[in-house]
């Protein structure tokens, strides 16, 4: 069973999140960042353990400190570290064209989704791999 990072400052998010994956039995493990900073100090620190390292990782954009997009940028750097490669899912209340286009530019990032993610949704992208 996979392990899930969620990266959001929305803690309405992160509950019903973490309750649809936990009710699915969807992951064994659910690691909680407020912000892309705290994500990237996680990911740099736990770099050459792969059991600790996620296995997906959902990335809000509007976020304190470190947005999504920053994260993005400083992951890119990151990367070459880590013992494991992991799908980025996007996650945002943003239907804007110009994010889900901006997205796309990073390899990383499996897809955009858009809030509220239902059961269905992230039962799909958990098992995508």
């Amino acid at each position: 069973m996979p392990i899930v990072a969620l990266v959001d400052d929305d803690s309405i998010f992160q509950f019903t999140a973490t309750r649809l994956i936990e009710s699915a039995k969807l992951a064994q493990n659910i690691l909680h960042f407020e912000n892309g900073n705290e994500a990237l100090i996680y990911l740099e620190k736990n770099a050459a353990n792969t059991e600790l390292l996620p296995d997906f990782l959902f990335l809000d954009i509007n976020m304190p400190i470190v947005d999504g997009w920053m994260f993005l940028e400083d992951f890119e750097k990151l990367k070459t570290k880590l013992t494991k490669e992991f799908p980025i899912y996007m996650v945002s209340s943003s239907i804007d064209p110009r994010d889900m286009n901006r997205a796309r530019e990073f390899a990383e990032v499996k897809d955009f989704v858009i809030k509220p993610v239902t059961i269905e949704r992230l039962t799909e992208l958990l098992n995508s791999n």
